[in-house]
């Protein structure tokens, strides 16, 4: 048995990569509860063009992070209870959460037909 060269001690040494975790201040939860420090708009980045409703929340593990609002109408404000999941808005720099609707003190979208389970609506029940 020969001993091995340099070249093949570095070839077994690269082991599995360690993967990132991409949501870091949820802390490998799914959801975390936190307040509202904060509630405001912001612009996207270069192609698109809106005002995207944005909040700074402090969670429940004292960390502080800015999630999106999804849906057209919220009636969030300073001190409001919110359940924060993952999920990273890409047109949004930094935005990397995003709030979980008719949760806490945010409420569903009203008259929601489509996609329903992610804005937290019931479905309509069609009168006999």
């Amino acid at each position: 048995m020969s001993k091995p060269n340099i070249n093949q001690w570095f070839k077994k040494s690269k082991g599995q990569k360690a993967t990132k975790a991409k949501s870091v201040g949820l802390r490998s939860c799914p959801q975390k509860r936190g307040v509202c420090l904060k509630v405001f708009v912001c612009s996207p980045k270069k192609p698109n063009s809106a005002r995207r409703k944005v909040v700074k929340v402090r969670l429940s593990n004292k960390v502080t992070l800015t999630a999106y609002i999804p849906g057209q109408v919220h009636r969030l404000q300073e001190h409001s209870q919110v359940l924060v999941r993952g999920g990273r808005i890409p047109d949004l720099p930094g935005v990397k959460y995003r709030l979980v609707r008719n949760k806490l003190d945010l409420e569903g979208l009203p008259g929601r037909k489509t996609s329903r389970s992610k804005y937290g609506t019931k479905k309509l029940d069609k009168g006999c």
